[in-house]
């Protein structure tokens, strides 16, 4: 039972959920929750460590540790080199969207829909901990491709400009683009893509990237069901 704050396990997982550098160092990241651990566990990916309140942790120290308003009774540390990464034939690659929710929540997305994700240089990292609450565990499931992998031809969503989706032929291998949430894709990215545009009835300008992604795969996976 680890009832010190000083204990070297304790003091691992406490600089893994606060810090990349330490993460992107060891290879490593912690989960906060019953629900991510049981995800990594339906997956078949092994834990480095789990520390249990009550079992092999004090309660109040794991609660100290936790990024949770309701801190957590079980945190599992798992290592990057655990999760897969064979590339999909359809992929959303993500070029500079910093927001880890965003992220996560298009890890989940992509999840749903069989896709993998490529993350460019300049994004949230998807093993913060608001990154993996966002994903639901999908972070074990959903492969994590390098830039230079991602398959078939490039399919830029622009917010405006591009193609509309009726109009344009999709079939996989394929990888929808889609920018950062405040600057979008660079003219230089965007033009070396077939660019398409959701066509949007209201009056929004444009919507948030992980709506967008989530539209783009649902497109997709629409026209090849049945």
């Amino acid at each position: 039972m680890i009832t010190s704050r000083d204990n070297e396990r304790l003091k691992s997982v406490r600089k893994l959920l606060a810090a990349r550098k330490h993460r992107d160092e060891t290879g490593l990241f912690a989960c906060e929750g019953e629900d991510l651990v049981d995800a990594a566990r339906k997956a078949r990916i092994e834990p480095v460590d789990v520390l249990v309140a009550g079992e092999n942790v004090a309660p109040g120290l794991l609660a100290s540790v936790s990024t949770l308003p309701h801190p957590a009774r079980v945190i599992g540390v798992y290592a990057r080199s655990s999760l897969p990464t064979s590339p999909r034939d359809v992929c959303l690659g993500l070029w500079q969207v910093s927001d880890p929710g965003n992220v996560g929540t298009l890890l989940r997305t992509a999840d749903a829909f069989g896709a993998c994700i490529s993350l460019s240089d300049g994004c949230a990292d998807p093993f913060s901990p608001k990154a993996l609450r966002a994903s639901a565990g999908a972070v074990f499931s959903v492969p994590l491709v390098s830039w230079d992998s991602t398959p078939g031809r490039r399919v830029a969503l622009v917010a405006h400009g591009g193609s509309p989706f009726a109009e344009l032929s999709l079939e996989p291998p394929l990888t929808f683009v889609l920018g950062s949430e405040r600057k979008g894709l660079p003219d230089d990215l965007a033009t070396d893509c077939c660019k398409v545009t959701i066509e949007l009835p209201g009056a929004a300008e444009s919507l948030n990237v992980a709506a967008a992604g989530a539209i783009a795969l649902y497109e997709l996976a629409r026209r090849f069901s049945g």
